[in-house]
């Protein structure tokens, strides 16, 4: 199967290069030529394998330069050993009658995206050894909270590459800034910026397309990648959990093989949903899918009305991994929306980048609201979440699960619908201890995270995880903060 860009389909490249090249030369992003399908009888037999056999398949289907063997040895590898605290690596845990909680966060460190980045560096450096790549692979990466620790924590000492992370620096919780600043590795580095996340992800796109920059690279055998979800080879593995679960729920007999359900994910930047969609369009039964948002509430608008609009105020929220206004992997989903007519993506992204807004056809609106339905949390709404789920059920979840369970609530209200309903949760409630405690009805809280992090535990009985404790002895390696317009000389300062 080829790979073609959403802003030119005359760039068709394979499954290996568009993982290794990470973004088209244009800008646009890279995507399957076609949805592969997933049988009812695949499906039947994926019922009766674990998760690795799953992911297998799944690969498979989208990878097909990869041999069966090189998959395996790079699925193996990411979620095998003690990478991942729990054998099934996505359990599912059961709230009330149709509510399933996929527990996404039982990686190194402590969120969803260890799913794919665990799994990514292994993909990248076996297709650069596929494609006959003697370049250093430089992977940047601009970070809400999550994919930068993730990202770290999966190239560190990868031979070949080195990884440079951008955060904002004022714009993650104490825990997520304190796992990237302390990063161990001798090819990792972490700067701050004066900005939030679309601010970032704005300027590390830029530098990809820098001809200055490019010229550079080309003189000294480097060449650039992305770890971000821009990159195929982070998506594809989200899907595989989406598989997993269904079949999981027919495997537990909680549904019958053909029985529909719905997905629930709390996403800004909307790999995560999108992942699911292409799940669905695989063959995978899903009737909705619920796309949850924070105050940051751009898709929600976009779902419900067909107008994309950044030009609104920006919050910093107390999920914010979300906190994200240029949503990238919607590019995708538009490009599928409008019948891979790559021009009128082209054409929506200019009107993005130069006005801050677009609006779909009616044509495309109508497809996009018959599979989705948005939703939005704010802060305080988030808590009574998490304090309710707590009080219910004695299950604690994190304040990005807590606007996912929120949303879910508005849409059982507003549809009726009680389909049996699989919720992503993303990140480890003690990835945001503070947020966390104060939904549950604690008060005056220290200053040290960690003392927060005890407090948490002594209250709800629920353990605090070796990666937060460890923390409290790492040093901090990586001090510098940058404003966004400085990323570009940050990026040429360390490629020389």
């Amino acid at each position: 199967m080829d790979y073609i860009s959403t802003r030119n389909k005359k760039e068709r490249v394979s499954s290996a290069r568009a993982i290794l090249q990470g973004i088209s030369k244009e800008g646009g992003l890279f995507v399957p030529e076609s949805i592969p399908v997933i049988s009812k009888q695949e499906l039947e037999l994926l019922t009766k394998q674990d998760y690795i056999q799953r992911a297998c398949m799944v690969l498979g289907k989208f990878l097909t330069d990869y041999t069966h063997e090189e998959l395996e040895n790079c699925i193996r590898g990411a979620y095998e050993g003690e990478k991942f605290a729990d054998d099934q690596v996505a359990p599912l845990s059961k709230l009330g009658e149709n509510t399933y909680i996929l527990e996404l966060w039982h990686g190194p460190t402590l969120a969803f995206k260890d799913m794919a980045l665990q799994l990514l560096p292994r993909l990248l450096t076996t297709a650069s050894a596929k494609l006959g790549n003697q370049k250093e692979i430089i992977i940047l990466v601009a970070t809400s909270g999550d994919t930068g620790k993730a990202a770290l924590e999966g190239f560190k000492n990868v031979e070949g590459t080195r990884i440079m992370v951008f955060y904002p620096s004022d714009g993650v919780s104490a825990m997520q800034k304190l796992q990237m600043i302390t990063q161990e590795g001798k090819n990792v580095s972490v700067v701050g910026i004066r900005g939030n996340f679309d601010d970032a992800q704005s300027s590390v796109k830029k530098v990809f397309t820098d001809e200055e920059i490019a010229k550079y690279l080309s003189r000294h055998d480097m060449m650039f990648s992305s770890a971000n979800s821009i990159n195929w080879g982070r998506l594809v593995p989200q899907i595989v959990y989406y598989v997993n679960s269904y079949c999981q729920l027919v495997a537990d007999e909680e549904i019958t093989m053909g029985d529909q359900i719905n997905i629930v994910v709390p996403t800004g930047n909307f790999g995560n949903i999108l992942a699911a969609y292409y799940a669905k369009h695989m063959g995978v039964p899903i009737h909705k899918l619920i796309c949850a948002s924070n105050q940051n509430n751009v898709l929600t608008d976009f779902i419900r009305t067909g107008t994309y609009n950044k030009n609104r105020s920006f919050y910093t929220t107390i999920s914010p991994s979300m906190d994200i206004l240029i949503s990238s992997n919607l590019e995708r989903l538009l490009f599928l929306l409008n019948g891979q007519d790559d021009q009128v993506v082209s054409d929506l992204m200019s009107e993005l980048s130069e006005n801050g807004s677009y609006r779909l056809s009616k044509e495309a609106l109508d497809k996009l609201q018959a599979e989705f339905f948005g939703g939005c949390c704010d802060d305080l709404q988030t808590k009574g979440v998490i304090s309710g789920i707590y009080q219910r059920y004695s299950y604690l979840c994190d304040t990005h699960t807590a606007v996912a369970l929120g949303v879910y609530d508005q849409y059982c209200k507003e549809t009726g619908d009680h389909t049996k309903t699989i919720v992503a949760s993303t990140a480890n409630p003690y990835k945001f201890p503070r947020s966390v405690l104060s939904a549950i009805g604690a008060d005056h809280l220290p200053e040290d995270e960690f003392e927060v992090s005890e407090l948490l535990n002594q209250k709800t009985g629920c353990p605090v995880p070796a990666q937060i404790t460890e923390l409290q002895t790492k040093e901090v390696r990586f001090h510098r903060v940058c404003d966004t317009a400085g990323i570009a000389d940050v990026v040429r300062e360390a490629l020389k």
